[in-house]
């Protein structure tokens, strides 16, 4: 009986093992491939906030999961300081950020 069980378990064991690789390929595949994928940094560093991702949003300081959203539910800006005038951002936060992004002219 104990030279099935460990029969069982390691045959178990080499049947997931591929599952398993597979996986960690995709996952690495996935990752690089959102590296890779273009930014919404401009060529001088400021972020566009009609095309940045949330992820790259909440890398400022001030900016968290709630105004991430709101920045990207407000979506197409034509100037950077409507995050104000729209309320989407209290201008406190505005001002923290403000020399780092830029709208784009969305395009049509």
């Amino acid at each position: 009986m104990r030279i099935f069980r460990k029969t069982l378990l390691a045959a178990s064991l080499l049947l997931t093992l591929p599952l398993t690789l597979t996986a960690q390929k995709a996952a690495t595949t996935k990752a690089s491939t959102a590296k890779s994928a273009p930014a919404a940094a401009t060529p001088d560093n400021k972020l566009d906030i009609n095309t940045a991702t949330a992820d790259q949003l909440k890398a400022f300081s001030g900016i968290g999961e709630a105004y991430s959203k709101r920045i990207i539910d407000g979506r197409p800006y034509t100037a950077k300081n409507q995050l104000v005038s729209r309320g989407v951002l209290p201008e406190n936060v505005y001002n923290k950020i403000k020399d780092s992004i830029i709208a784009s002219k969305p395009k049509k």
